[in-house]
């Protein structure tokens, strides 16, 4: 989770100017009290996390970036907020929720993430997330998967995003010892003001590590043609975005720490 937040917010659809407004229903679904302890999973740039603070709760903000963090302590300084590899981890004092805004979709290893989640929770506790699911900016990956296959490159490797479907992650959380309250999963076309190109581009790193820059610009091309039809709406792009949004409560007498 080392992208820039507002790269992070291009891809799920959000506008940088209002994460906050972005974030308000995930925190409803929260609903923090004063009092309680709340661990802010890939907090990025703290909007969020300092949402949380406001409520009277006491976050505590990770994320694996450190330009990310080094923006939020700066702008929230008294705010708890550390650099933190979400996979690893561990706190010896249980958190009484867990909440996650637009990022989980950026650790492939979600069994890892789903353990911490685990550990870090008292028996009992809440965790409220929501990110990226099956069929997130689809018709643009399926669009670059084709040009690359097209021109001899391999897809795989190339796609940096953890997608799943709404039934296999309701599944490992059942699986890691969590009884799933609430699911849902919800398409929405974003617009995509940069537009089409320039999000490809911004992705370059993951799509066209071995791809020469002159080719990148053909492949490009070809992918903003092929989209078109089915992203641009008189004259706006969109993005197609999907995501999961999920409640789930930790079950008493049920040990899965190993």
């Amino acid at each position: 989770m080392s992208i820039k937040e507002s790269t992070r917010q291009e891809l799920s659809g959000h506008t940088p100017d209002s994460p906050v407004k972005k974030g308000a229903a995930l925190i409803s679904l929260l609903q923090p009290s004063p009092g309680e302890r709340i661990l802010d999973v890939g907090c990025g740039n703290g909007d969020l996390t300092a949402r949380i603070a406001a409520a009277g709760a006491l976050p505590t903000g990770i994320d694996l970036s450190e330009e990310m963090i080094s923006q939020a302590k700066k702008k929230y300084p008294d705010l708890n907020i550390q650099v933190e590899n979400a996979c690893h981890y561990r706190t010896n004092d249980p958190f009484d929720a867990v909440f996650s805004h637009a990022a989980l979709h950026w650790i492939l290893d979600a069994p890892a993430v789903v353990h911490t989640i685990y550990l870090a929770l008292k028996e009992g506790g809440r965790f409220v997330a929501e990110f990226a699911g099956k069929g997130n900016v689809a018709v643009l990956t399926t669009a670059i998967q084709e040009e690359l296959v097209a021109r001899g490159y391999g897809w795989e490797g190339r796609n940096p995003w953890y997608h799943p479907t709404l039934g296999e992650y309701a599944q490992l959380l059942e699986q890691n010892g969590f009884r799933v309250t609430m699911a849902e999963h919800f398409d929405q076309r974003k617009p995509l003001k940069p537009g089409v190109r320039k999000w490809v581009s911004s992705f370059a790193d993951y799509f066209f590590r071995d791809v020469t820059p002159a080719e990148q610009e053909v492949i490009i091309d070809a992918v903003e043609k092929k989209v078109q039809p089915h992203l641009m709406t008189e004259g706006q792009w969109f993005l197609d975005t999907s995501r999961l949004r999920v409640v789930a409560m930790k079950e008493t007498g049920v040990n899965h720490e190993n």
